[in-house]
């Protein structure tokens, strides 16, 4: 009688269930690491804005307005008040969106009152004003990604 090779249904129980574990061992960690990659990319990100702020404000010798938001970085406003001076190519090559592919936000005057500015990404949730926004204010100790839980 010629006997056919392959798997039991233990032995791909038993695989299943060691896959399984180390999921559950790994996926955390790497969860974890992900967050930690998303905060420092936002505050890489506010830092390279806040560096181009000060560019143009020795330039225009003010900030951008609120209207004027951090396209004024990319294109000269044409809204008041208009720079008189103004790099011929800008103070950005372009915006970049946050890691969960939001537009950063730009606020003039603070609501945090440590700069004159507010700049910050709405954090994981995408809605400005939750616990999870990141910004100029608190890039030193940024909250974690699932403040509400806390």
């Amino acid at each position: 009688m010629k006997r056919t090779q392959g798997f039991t249904l233990l032995e791909i129980m038993v695989v299943i269930v060691i896959l399984g574990l180390l999921a559950g061992l790994v996926v955390p960690n790497v969860m974890s690491s992900l967050d930690e990659a998303n905060t420092q990319k936002v505050v890489s990100d506010i830092n390279a804005y806040e560096s181009s702020l000060k560019q143009y404000f020795m330039d225009a010798k003010s900030y951008p307005t609120t209207d004027q938001g951090l396209d004024a970085l990319v294109t000269k406003p044409t809204s008041a008040p208009i720079p008189k001076k103004y790099r011929s190519d800008g103070y950005m090559d372009k915006l970049a969106n946050d890691p969960w592919n939001s537009p950063y936000y730009y606020k003039r005057p603070s609501d945090h009152g440590q700069k004159h500015y507010d700049i910050f990404s709405a954090g994981p949730d995408g809605e400005p004003g939750t616990c999870d926004d990141i910004g100029n204010w608190n890039v030193d100790n940024p909250p974690a990604s699932d403040c509400a839980n806390n």
